[in-house]
């Protein structure tokens, strides 16, 4: 890889206030301008545009992802994929029983949700088996996750987003109950997208006329136990069909519910039980490829996906040591910065890959310089095309600054806005823009990030070409 450039910029060159606009927002929301770091610069140029406290570490929030994200396309290569090992030990008799264990060994795999455990399984079914005889063995050892409570980040155990790494990570741990009214009976049918084994689920709940606004806290649902799932309210037929993720309530035994659930679910039978355990050393009987990085990438960064990010993250620390931990994992990613950003990468924290963390700081000549560099590499297609596009889609879908012209990743934390990607000017020019603010009125002055877009966009406030 071609170590960045490290290059002197004099004052002269860059806007050292932030925008009238932007700073009228920042007014507006109660925030001083002290609050907020910025970067705009063309993607070739040498100079920035702007330059407002770029030096100055702040918590970057899901910003975090990008460097996850473009050290991954850099370290991996747009083709990695992640494969997930399957043995048949002991051997299949004619009637369809399998005379020992079916083991499963995951690699970090983030992208192993019901579709694709369903075809894992239905590969053993295609190889005779009906029956097994012994155990499951889930091999979770290529990771090791230090041990977390969900709700102590923010006290919200049951936001999939807070679900942990695994090296054997099935459906993000998650399910995903769908509500479909049915005006005719009077119910809403409630359907899990994945059978747990040992947990039960009303089949339906009752309609109501209600708006449907907050419709989740009408149904009054009793998620305490982890047997067994309640809802003692209702549901707004005005609704229609809805969605409601939800992390399931105990976690460590989620993967031996859902392959259990499953493989039950398409007629198999087991006469053990599903534990964790240690793949043989043989070569396995088949195995499952996970989809291309890219794809992976996109899901993280189009939508925010903190476990599939944690899966990344961790899968950088595998590449330098086995099992694969937290520390491995942040001196790949703090290195990697080194190399390719040198000084600019001082005021680095790096706690985890995600953003999900109060510890992680990074500073906006950072990521300027690394959507720079990779603007000009040969993965900038990938990256780019995994960032939200403004008022478009992702977690930029609402947007109403340049829409169709940006690409842009969100963060957002308690009290922590940013954005950090492309946008692209009406006179074809590409600039990167960094926009952070940590405060406790962040959230209020979203609005400073949207004027920094559109100043960044089109600084007249015209349609015509914007200013250099």
């Amino acid at each position: 890889m071609t170590l960045a450039l490290l290059i002197h910029v004099p004052s002269h060159a860059q806007q050292l206030a932030l925008p009238a606009p932007v700073e009228t927002a920042l007014q507006h929301a109660r925030v001083p301008k002290e609050a907020m770091v910025a970067v705009v610069q063309d993607v070739a140029g040498p100079h920035p545009r702007l330059s407002w406290q770029n030096q100055t570490p702040v918590n970057p929030a899901s910003l975090m992802k990008l460097l996850t994200t473009t050290a991954s396309l850099d370290l991996l290569g747009p083709s990695w994929t992640w494969n997930t090992p399957v043995w048949l030990t002991g051997t299949v008799q004619a009637n369809g029983v399998l005379e020992g264990n079916l083991v499963i060994k995951g690699s970090g795999d983030p992208k192993l949700v019901v579709e694709r455990l369903w075809l894992l399984l239905r590969r053993v079914q295609q190889l005779g088996v009906r029956e097994i005889r012994g155990d499951i063995v889930l091999d979770r050892s290529a990771f090791v996750v230090p041990e977390q409570n969900p709700a102590d980040f923010d006290g919200e155990p049951l936001r999939p987003y807070n679900a942990s790494a695994d090296a054997l990570l099935v459906n993000y741990k998650a399910m995903v109950m769908t509500f479909t009214p049915d005006v005719a009976r009077g119910v809403a049918w409630i359907s899990p997208d994945l059978p747990l084994a040992g947990h039960s689920l009303p089949v339906s709940v009752p309609l109501s006329t209600a708006a449907c606004g907050d419709w989740r806290s009408g149904l009054k649902a009793d998620f305490n136990s982890a047997s067994q799932w309640r809802f003692n309210g209702s549901y707004p037929s005005s609704c229609g069909e809805k969605f409601w993720p939800v992390a399931y309530t105990d976690a460590k035994t989620y993967n031996q519910r859902a392959v259990l659930g499953l493989w039950q679910t398409m007629g198999g039978k087991l006469a053990g039980v599903v534990r964790d355990g240690n793949a043989p050393n043989t070569p396995p009987t088949f195995e499952v490829v996970s989809p291309a990085l890219p794809e992976v990438i996109r899901d993280i960064n189009k939508y925010s996906n903190n476990v599939m990010a944690q899966q990344l993250f961790f899968t950088l620390g595998a590449q330098q040591r086995s099992p694969a931990g937290l520390d491995a994992s942040r001196e790949v990613l703090r290195q990697w910065v080194q190399e390719q950003a040198g000084e600019a990468g001082q005021g680095l924290v790096v706690d985890n890959g995600s953003g999900l963390s109060r510890e992680n700081r990074v500073t906006a000549q950072l990521l300027a310089q690394l959507l720079r560099r990779t603007w000009n590499s040969s993965t900038m297609p990938e990256l780019v095309s995994s960032l939200p596009i403004g008022g478009v889609d992702g977690t930029m879908r609402r947007s109403k600054s340049a829409v169709g012209r940006t690409h842009l990743k969100t963060g957002s934390l308690r009290d922590v806005v940013g954005i950090a990607g492309y946008v692209l000017t009406p006179n074809g020019q590409r600039l990167v823009v960094v926009g952070i603010i940590n405060h406790a009125n962040a959230n209020a002055a979203r609005p400073a990030l949207d004027a920094l877009v559109q100043w960044a966009a089109n600084p007249t406030g015209t349609s015509g070409p914007a200013n250099r």
